[in-house]
């Protein structure tokens, strides 16, 4: 590779960078509100409910149950945000992985000027269409957590 490929490379590698941290920065930003209602909302009524199961009356069984049954809803709403944040993972990589390929058959082509710049406006079309579909996953996210706007 020569030192111009290389340093085309590098610069491309910065940018899809950048791309990778704009569609991080607008997960989180998008996610905020349900972050903070799991992480206060929900926290607060678990340590609430779970102090209610302290009883001097109640057995060490009983009181173990009541804490677990208390922590239902925390645990719930963590695996649905988990398993909901891994798909739309799952389905940016997969976008990405075609960009990948995309590049690496250009590469064997050795068409490789049209290369770089097709992978880096297939990346940003996969980070924009990512991003799109956040607010219907957040949308989704409150309707299953029962979050009023």
């Amino acid at each position: 590779m020569d030192h111009l490929a290389a340093a085309e490379e590098h610069i491309a590698t910065e940018r899809l960078k950048r791309k990778l941290n704009e569609v991080n920065a607008a997960a989180q930003s998008q996610l905020s509100g349900i972050q903070d209602h799991v992480n206060f909302t929900l926290q607060q009524a678990y340590f609430k409910c779970a102090y209610e199961c302290f009883d001097r009356s109640s057995s060490q069984e009983g009181i173990n149950n009541c804490v677990e049954n208390c922590s239902v809803p925390v645990l719930r709403a963590q695996n649905l945000v988990e398993t909901e944040m891994a798909k739309f993972q799952e389905r940016l990589n997969r976008s990405l992985m075609v960009c990948q390929d995309k590049f690496e058959a250009a590469k064997l082509q050795q068409v490789r000027s049209d290369a770089t710049k097709d992978l880096e406006s297939c990346v940003d079309q996969s980070v924009q269409e990512s991003i799109k579909t956040l607010p219907h996953l957040v949308g989704r996210l409150k309707a299953s957590l029962s979050i009023r706007e």
